[in-house]
Formats: structure tokens, C-alpha cells, sequence
């Protein structure tokens, strides 16, 4: 089946969506990450549709052919969460399962958690649901210095004057190659300088594939997805009346057992803990062999791990 596109004007910004699969069919909305774009889930949309699922993949606001306001303050976890319940009610959807990978994965959270009569259940990918801590983003990251990938995007143009010094295909390979635990630039050095690129294409992600990435992050540039970085204290601070909030949909976590933030983040004792289970009650977890970009690298098993969770759902 061929890939619909087509723009909404949904929260004061044209959202672009791409969409596979029978119009009349139970819709799956796909949230991607960073630095990504609906293409991102081109293996899970192929599956779902193949299924009888209806596969809606928007880019975020920022993103590939969706609005990119230049102003941080435009991308809150309210502006996100916003745009996505707009875009349900644009489809006339009262309630839809819901799979988000990486910064996907947070707007997914806290759709669950804004907005859970939206919610039939959901599943995240590679971030798991961390409920809002004592200290801001900054505070809680402050020892990890000015090398910290996250301290380095908050300072507008920074990241982007460091990232214009490569060609966009460089900068996503560096990203997409990533392959150790701590995003910590010794001291003076940039991320980007910091990461390397392989010599060798990626196993999953072809030439021809990175290059469309490629294209649309040369037309809309990197200042939309790096301003989600820059607005992580303010949702810290917006979201203090959910705090101690739990997620009360069902929940499905996938991670790869070699992703970046499983030990740098402490995401791994985190599960093993039962902290992850306290917050999301009703919660299965698969770990699975992988990275980061699991639903591209391990498209098959993430597809598997993503269809025998949903078919629950749709059997009721």
C-alpha cells in the first residue's frame, strides 16, 4: 500500500502527516524522535498496514515538512501534546493507540499522562516514563559539565553553528552511529565535533533513505528539534501539577539492551528496580537486542514486539 501524504492545520501550525494503510482501519499514531521524521517508522507502517491497521505518522512541529517556529517557547510539552490532540480531533478520532520512539516517546508519556482519555494503550521505544523530579533538567544534569549534549542545546545557535560546519548527512550519521553510554564532550569540545561518523553506510538506514532524511533537515534546518532540548527546565516547571502523577493506560516498553541512555541514564536499574512498574501500573517491558534507532535497526522484531501488544486492544 502507498504512502498518503497530506498537511493539517491543527494548534496554530501545519502539521505534514504520512499515513499507510486502509482509511477505515484502527488507527496507529506513530510519534518519532530526534533527529528523525515520520520516515523513521516506514518498516512499523508497512506492518501495521499490511495488518489492516491505519498507520499516522506526522512530523512534529519542527520537523521535515511540518510548520518550524524559530522561538523556543513554541515547543513546550503543551504545544507538542497540543498539536497531537488537535491533529486527533482534525481526524475525528476520540481515542487511538499510540507508539512513540525517543522524544516521541515523551510526548507520548505525557499525552497519557494530559490527556489519557485520548489514549486505548501505548508503546514507547528506547525512553521510559520518568515522573518529574525534585530538581529541573539542568539542576539534576549540572555535574556533567558544559560537554553534556543536553547543556550544550540550550544555548540558541550553539549546537546550530557547530552542526553547519559538516553536511547535514554527516550530522545525522553522527547521531544515528552513536554507540557509548555517557553524550559527554570533554571539556571545550562540541558534541558534534566530539561524535564520529563511520566510514561505512549504517546497516539500517540506506544511502538512498539518508538522503531524504538529509534533504528535508537542509530545507527546515535543526533549530525546531533542538528547541524541545531548550525547553526542558520550562516543562519542568508547567508540569508541577502532575507531579507524583502515575500513567494510567497500558503500557508497553521496548528497549535495546545496548541503547545510549540504558546506562547513561540509569534506565536500566530504573526497570530493574520496579521503579518504571510503580509509575506505569499496568505496564509490559520487552528489552531486546539492539541500539538506540531500534524500530529502523531491528524493524522486524520491534514490529513483532509492536503488533502482538496492539492486537490486544483490538480484539475488544
Amino acid at each position: 500500500m502507498e504512502v498518503r501524504h497530506w498537511n493539517a492545520e491543527v494548534n496554530g501550525v501545519s502539521i505534514h502527516v504520512a499515513e499507510q494503510g486502509p482509511a477505515d482501519g484502527t488507527v496507529v499514531l506513530l510519534i518519532h524522535g530526534f533527529p528523525e521524521l515520520w520516515l523513521s517508522w516506514r518498516h512499523q507502517m508497512a506492518a501495521l498496514a499490511a495488518r489492516g491497521f491505519r498507520a499516522v505518522a506526522p512530523d512534529l512541529r519542527g520537523y521535515g515538512d511540518s510548520s518550524a517556529p524559530a522561538d523556543p517557547a513554541a515547543y513546550s510539552m503543551f504545544h507538542i501534546v497540543g498539536d497531537v490532540v488537535a491533529l486527533l480531533d482534525h481526524l475525528q478520532l476520540t481515542k487511538v493507540l499510540v507508539v512513540g520512539h525517543d522524544w516521541g516517546a515523551q510526548v507520548a508519556w505525557h499525552l497519557c499522562l494530559f490527556r489519557p482519555d485520548r489514549v486505548r494503550a501505548v508503546v514507547t521505544i528506547g525512553v521510559p516514563f520518568f515522573p518529574r523530579g525534585p530538581r529541573s533538567i539542568s539542576e539534576a544534569f549540572a555535574d556533567r559539565g558544559d560537554g553534556f549534549y543536553i547543556t550544550q542545546f540550550q544555548e540558541p545557535g550553539r549546537a546550530e553553528s557547530a552542526f553547519a560546519r559538516y553536511d547535514v548527512a554527516t550530522v545525522l550519521k553522527k547521531f544515528y552511529a552513536i554507540d557509548f553510554d555517557d553524550l559527554t564532550a570533554p571539556a571545550g569540545v562540541e558534541i558534534v565535533d566530539f561524535l564520529e561518523a563511520p566510514s561505512s553506510p549504517l546497516p539500517w538506514i540506506t544511502e538512498e533513505e539518508l538522503s531524504l532524511y538529509a534533504d528535508k533537515f537542509r530545507k527546515s534546518g535543526f533549530t525546531g528539534p533542538l528547541n524541545y532540548y531548550r525547553m526542558v527546565d520550562m516543562n519542568w516547571s508547567l508540569t508541577a501539577p502532575w507531579h507524583g502523577a502515575k500513567i494510567t493506560v497500558p503500557a508497553k516498553f521496548i528497549a535495546g539492551d545496548k541503547d545510549i541512555g540504558a546506562k547513561s541514564f540509569g534506565i536500566e536499574q530504573y526497570i530493574k528496580s520496579g521503579g518504571l512498574k510503580s509509575n506505569v501500573p499496568d505496564l509490559e517491558v520487552a528489552i531486546i537486542d539492539g541500539h538506540h534507532f531500534l524500530q529502523q535497526e531491528k524493524a522486524d522484531r520491534v514490529n513483532s514486539e509492536i503488533l502482538s501488544y496492539l492486537d490486544k486492544f483490538t480484539s475488544e
